[in-house]
Order: structure tokens, then sequence, then C-alpha cells
């Protein structure tokens, strides 16, 4: 077997089926880019049939990505695998992901379909995705708690018909470690010709073990690909973390003994990209990514890395792309050393135009405080970037009055259908108050699932980060404002998750 392990990155097509995690084809390309530099071995790029909208993504990423294998997802039938192959026709490399689901529940209950037409449909589906792309992928769904032996007859017809990866998904987080290792070396072991094909894992984190899953299936079943997310992003209780993976092989290469492409001095910010897009905070006590994943408070373990950082640090800070001077730039600091920066955290902004708008709002910042952290800068761009697409609804300014005994009041101006609006109205708080000023004009009967506040660098000065979800007609969307104005952040969120209301792009669930 290789002592290659490939990351097979599903942030944008697994990960974005979390409710509100939907992303446009902006910020899927965004995303993409950060995924090529962080050397992502395949980007699953999204389900190029769901929708047009999913289409133009995949396509507008084949298009740009050069480094990293593009992939699309694809039920098994010819349709969606003819989408995906169109969509993936201008990629340097591309991949056709197809799945069927082989358990009995799934195939009685969801596809209604008898385990010798489930045979011979993933049959039928490798074999015409294998005449459009070399690269086929073909995922049993809900593989784990299918009955082995007919397993094991799709997936040898699968290799039979072409399939050179064979994922086999956790697709419930029902797995335990040892057993899902064992399980995938039983496969292996009963197949005669599973070593025409690369094998993967793809676990999801219900009881918690994704990433201890992944691991057992490297370690134990012989896989050499592991489907995984950026900070573990996923439906339900999400996917097996990237960041996790990554540095538990890279740490423990004395047991795993395997390589990997990553640079992992991206990893952090594609953390913070993904977490910033997509509205989803990660935990402070995150592993690699987290606030305080490298903070240590307990003195005996402060004095023990004062004199040597690995008495309690098995991984350094800085592999990861957290920075040792988190202080950089402040309102006398030039163009120049602005750009600088953008480029050392790994962020390309598309054009000159884009670097000089970003530059302008980073001097306006600067002024209103003194210190500009890393995030405050990312979180800048990020609201630049949003900014710069087409948006029905904008924000122009608030004024807010609020005093202990007395109802606070907010007036806040916006931009709708790019008309400037005026509007204000009483709350139960300043925030309160300012949402319900928007809400007045907009009148939109969406209902508030989530509003969380998150400060962006750790002091009074901090920008505020704001993620506001709503719900509407069945549709869920995030949305997300920074600002040192905790009043103004909760009104360009909430503007933010208008917009995407205001979207009629659809996207059809499917788990592999």
């Amino acid at each position: 077997m290789s002592d290659q392990l490939i990351i097979f990155d599903t942030t944008l097509r697994d990960g974005e089926q979390s409710p509100g995690a939907s992303m446009t084809r902006e910020e899927k390309l965004r995303i993409a880019r950060q995924l090529e530099r962080l050397k992502v071995d395949v980007i699953e790029a999204g389900f190029a049939a769901s929708s047009n909208g999913d289409f133009e993504a995949v396509k507008s990423i084949a298009n740009t990505i050069k480094e990293s294998v593009v992939c699309s997802l694809s039920r098994a039938n010819d349709r969606d695998i003819s989408r995906a192959a169109e969509a993936l026709a201008g990629a340097k490399r591309s991949r056709i992901h197809t799945f069927i689901a082989t358990s009995p529940l799934h195939m009685e209950k969801k596809l209604r379909m008898t385990p010798d037409q489930v045979f011979e449909q993933a049959k039928q589906s490798v074999r015409f995705a294998r005449n459009l792309v070399e690269d086929v992928e073909f995922s049993p769904e809900d593989g784990y708690r299918s009955d082995p032996d007919f397993l094991c007859r799709v997936i040898e017809a699968a290799i039979a018909e072409g399939a050179t990866t064979i994922n086999v998904p956790d697709t419930v987080g029902y797995a335990v470690p040892e057993l899902y290792g064992l399980f995938i070396k039983n496969l292996r072991d009963r197949i005669p010709n599973s070593d025409k094909a690369i094998w993967s894992v793809h676990c999801h984190n219900d009881l918690g073990m994704a990433v201890a899953n992944s691991l057992a299936g490297v370690q134990i079943g012989g896989a050499r690909q592991v489907e995984c997310t950026i900070n573990g992003l996923g439906e339900r209780a999400g996917n097996c973390s990237l960041e996790e993976v990554v540095m538990a092989v890279k740490t423990r290469k004395d047991y795993f003994g395997l390589t990997l492409n990553i640079d992992t001095k991206h990893i952090l910010a594609a953390s913070r990209m993904v977490s910033q897009t997509t509205g989803f905070v990660v935990q402070p006590n995150k592993a690699v990514v987290g606030a305080n994943a490298f903070a240590h408070a307990s003195g005996i373990h402060q004095d023990g890395v004062l004199k040597a950082r690995d008495t309690y640090e098995i991984m350094r800070a800085e592999d990861v792309g957290w920075s040792a001077n988190k202080l950089v730039l402040g309102k006398l600091s030039g163009r120049n050393a602005f750009k600088q920066r953008l480029q050392e955290m790994g962020v390309e902004l598309a054009s000159e135009a884009e670097v000089n708008t970003a530059f302008a709002n980073f001097k306006e910042l600067a002024d209103r405080k003194s210190e500009i952290f890393d995030e405050d800068i990312l979180a800048l761009v990020s609201d630049e970037s949003v900014s710069a697409e087409k948006e029905h609804f904008g924000f122009v300014s608030l004024a807010q009055q609020s005093e202990t005994g007395e109802r606070p009041h907010a007036r806040i101006v916006i931009t709708s259908g790019g008309k400037e609006i005026k509007s204000e109205s009483d709350g139960n708080g300043p925030v309160d108050a300012s949402l319900k000023a928007i809400e007045k004009h907009v009148q939109s009967g969406a209902e508030m699932v989530l509003y969380s506040v998150n400060a962006i660098s750790g002091s009074t000065e901090s920008q505020g980060e704001v993620t506001v979800r709503l719900q509407n007609n069945g549709r869920v969307v995030n949305g997300v404002g920074s600002d040192p104005d905790i009043v103004v952040a909760s009104a360009k969120a909430y503007l933010n998750a208008l917009n995407k209301l205001q979207s009629k792009a659809e996207r059809v669930a499917a788990q592999g």
C-alpha cells in the first residue's frame, strides 16, 4: 500500500448541507482557492445536478483550480452524471463521485428498490461515468450499516466497471473505531479486485467519533483517502474534521507512518474563512483551530511552556498558521504592509481594485480602534467580499438611543433595491430596536432561530462578529456582520441574512 494519505475535502458539498451554511458561487470559489493553497488533494466542489447555482459553482471552481482534483457528487443516474461531467469539463483534473444507498433500511424505505436493482444501477452508473472521465469514485451510501456480502458484491462490480476510488461511508455516525477499521479491512480482504482501487473513509460525527473512526479506517482498514471538512462542518453533528486528521497524522507520524501534501500553515486561514463565510463559529476549545487551542491557564503548565514548549505543546502554533505576534498593523501602516500581511495570512483578493477598497476600509477601521489584529483583517476582507456581491439590501447608517429606565429607540438608513430608506422603531434593547426598524420596512416575516455574538479579538476594543440565522418558508440562512459597534454588526448580519433569503437559489440535499 502507498504511504501517501489523500485528503478529500467536502466542505463545499457535505459541509454546505448544514442548515444555513449554503454558499454563493463567489463564496465557494473563494474557499476553493484557500483549499488549493492548503494543498488539499481533492476538492468536492458541490453537487452539480442539484441546482443551476451549484452547477455554476462547480463549473467556476473547475475552471479556476489547477493544483487540486475538482470533484462533483452525483446520484447513480445518467442525468446527474452527465451534469457533473458538463460542470467539470474545464478542470485540469476532474473526478465524478457517484453514490447509491446499499443498506437494507435505505434500499427499502428511501429508494424502494430491490438489492438486485441497486446492484445493476451501481454498475451502470460507474460504467457511464467512466466513459466521461478517467477518475471515478463510488460510494455505497450508509455502507457501514449494509450487509457485508451484498456490499462486497456491489463494490467488486463497481471496481470492475472502472471505479478508481471506493468510499465506505459511515453516513449516520454509527460506527466505533475498531469495528469500523475491521469492517474496511474485511471488505478489502474479501473482494478479489480490491487492490485495483484506492479505499476511502467518510465518517459523520453523531457520536463524536468521526476523526477516530476515520483514522481507524486508515490504520486498521488500509484506507488511503480521508473525506473531511474544515472545522468539521456538516449536517447534524458534522463531519470528520480536516485539521484534526491532518495534525494527528503529522504529529504522530511515528505511529501512522504516512505522508501528506497539506501545507499546514494555511489551516487557520481556511478555518476562519469557512467560519466567517457560513456563520458557524468555532468553539474556543476546538482542537487545532480554537482560540484556546494553544492557551495555557494553569500556572504549572505556563511555567513548563516558558522553560520548554514541548512540555505541554505537541505541535507548534505557527505550524497551523497562528501568528506569534498577533498585533500586526495600526493606523500608520501603509498599503504595502497591509498587502504583505494579507499574503502572509494566505488571503488572495481578485484584483488591485479589491485590495484598494479593503485597504481604505482598513484605514477607516484603524481610526476607530488602535490595534488591528489578524482576525480584524480577515473579518474586514470577508465583509468586503460579501459587499462586492449583488445585494438587495445594504447598510448605510444607524443611530440608537438607550438609557436606564427608558425604552431603547433606533433610527436606521438602509438601501433597498438601490434606494435609500429610513426607518425607526422601539425595542427591548438597542439590537432589538435596530432589527425591528429594518423589519418594519422589509416585512420579511422571517423567524430568527439564532443570534450569537463573538469577539473577533480579545479586548473591549475588539470588533464584534454577529451571526443571525433566519428561517422562512422552509429556507434557513445565516447572516454574518462585523463592526466595533455590536449594534451595527447586528444590523449588518440581519441584512446579510435577508439578502440570502432574497436569493431564490435552491439547494437539494444529497448525503454520501
